[in-house]
């Protein structure tokens, strides 16, 4: 990593968290070092990858933000990414490059002097000093950690539609609801579940089920019809394996 420098660095990170500005949900890991590398224009050293095959640039990336998420100024959740209020406000105050990086070095030194060192067992990865092996490990379960969220999410939008809605009526039973229908192929009237807290249905509330397995966002025309069927003493859960458009989170906070 000696060829990059702490400037270089910060320029990285600014450009990244920019980037991330645009999603305020979170941004795919990989989809975010795509469009950093489209931005910025690489060094040989940065286009140039290891033994392994990886690419050196993604994991200059990876490896700074380390220092963002113990600083607070980033949140890695699921393989995405998501800049914080405090992130926010370091970009916009330490417009600098070199200072904004340098910045997000002592609050991560700040945070290991003041967290436990586990037994040496667990970072044995060898090769580095225990800064270096202890980033590496971060590294190395982010990465395996998008890879399995990225394979469950392909699992679920490739489930027949019938099959994922008998998968969230499975969920609900497993915590400890109890359904008392599931719509058979074909119009359901907009619920796809209903399900209660005690095993008659009797007690309040009533949970409507609506199940949209698709990869593009519910528009809060959908929302609204599906809110639309709610009586004083229903609960309404819409469950999908795309997203929702900013309006329609804008419904349902409303």
């Amino acid at each position: 990593m000696a060829e990059i420098t702490r400037r270089r660095t910060g320029e990285l990170l600014r450009a990244l968290l920019e980037i991330l500005f645009k999603h305020p949900d979170g941004l795919q890991a990989g989809e975010a070092l795509k469009q950093l590398e489209q931005r910025m224009t690489l060094s040989e050293y940065e286009r140039g990858t290891y033994s392994t095959g990886s690419k050196r640039f993604d994991k200059i990336v990876r490896f700074a933000t380390v220092d963002l998420v113990k600083a607070g100024w980033l949140v890695k959740s699921r393989g995405k990414w998501v800049v914080t209020d405090e992130g926010r406000a370091a970009w916009q105050k330490l417009k600098d490059p070199e200072a904004f990086y340098r910045r997000a070095v002592e609050l991560y030194k700040a945070w290991r002097k003041a967290t436990p060192k586990p037994a040496s067992s667990d970072l044995e990865v060898g090769g580095g000093d225990e800064e270096s092996d202890s980033k590496q490990v971060a590294v190395t379960f982010e990465q395996a950690e998008e890879q399995a969220w990225a394979e469950i999410e392909t699992h679920l939008r490739g489930m027949p539609p019938y099959e994922f809605q008998d998968l969230v009526a499975d969920l609900l039973r497993a915590m400890g609801y109890h359904v008392g229908w599931v719509a058979p192929p074909g119009k359901d009237g907009g619920v796809d579940i209903l399900a209660w807290t005690d095993p008659l249905g009797t007690r309040p509330p009533r949970i409507k089920v609506q199940v949209k397995r698709l990869a593009s966002s519910v528009p809060v025309g959908d929302l609204r019809a599906f809110m639309a069927l709610l009586g004083d003493e229903d609960v309404g859960l819409f469950v999908t394996t795309g997203s929702f458009t900013a309006d329609a989170k804008a419904e349902v906070r409303n």
